[in-house]
């Protein structure tokens, strides 16, 4: 597959799943404002997947926040299994710190089969998470705290979420997203 495939089935999600639902109520303005760069690493080769993503970094630090506010690193031929994403994202955090972007940049994570700890698989909450592939959404803390500074109590965020995956449930949530 090219990569606009998978950029196309993101967006797809981005706009169905995250915006439509509320799962993050920051998500349609920076979408209404095309500030969101969708970037694919094809590869399967950690050390390539790890180099594109460093390389993500130097070019949102590059760019204007007013222009791309934020990256969605979609990895989908890589880190197919939760616990090697999950490994791979503890170093890309250390990256983070080792080159001087902690209080700059933050990660949060998505992958086709996101478990919370002390979750079942099949617990709908997981699906606050889940995406169509492995993927680093690569935040500025500066536009997520002047966004959280208008934003009444921002902790519920994942409480509401959780709530309203349970109220969905799992059936209808598979259906969603395509299993």
């Amino acid at each position: 597959m090219n990569n606009q495939v998978y950029i196309e089935s993101v967006q797809k999600w981005v706009e169905q799943f995250i915006i439509q639902l509320n799962i993050c109520p920051f998500a349609r303005k920076v979408s209404v404002q095309k500030r969101i760069r969708y970037a694919v690493q094809p590869a399967d080769d950690l050390d390539k997947v790890m180099e594109a993503f460093l390389n993500e970094l130097q070019l949102l630090e590059r760019l204007p926040s007013e222009d791309t506010d934020t990256t969605l690193f979609i990895l989908p031929n890589a880190l197919a299994e939760f616990e090697d994403f999950l490994s791979f994202v503890d170093v890309a955090e250390g990256f983070l710190a080792e080159l001087g972007y902690e209080g700059i940049f933050q990660i949060a994570t998505f992958h086709p089969n996101y478990q919370f700890a002390g979750t079942n698989e099949t617990d709908a909450e997981n699906f606050t998470n889940r995406a169509p592939f492995p993927i680093l959404h690569i935040l500025r803390e500066k536009s997520m705290e002047r966004a959280l500074e208008n934003y009444p109590n921002p902790e519920e965020i994942p409480n509401k979420n959780i709530a309203l995956m349970n109220k969905m449930g799992i059936e209808k949530l598979k259906i969603l997203f395509g299993k």
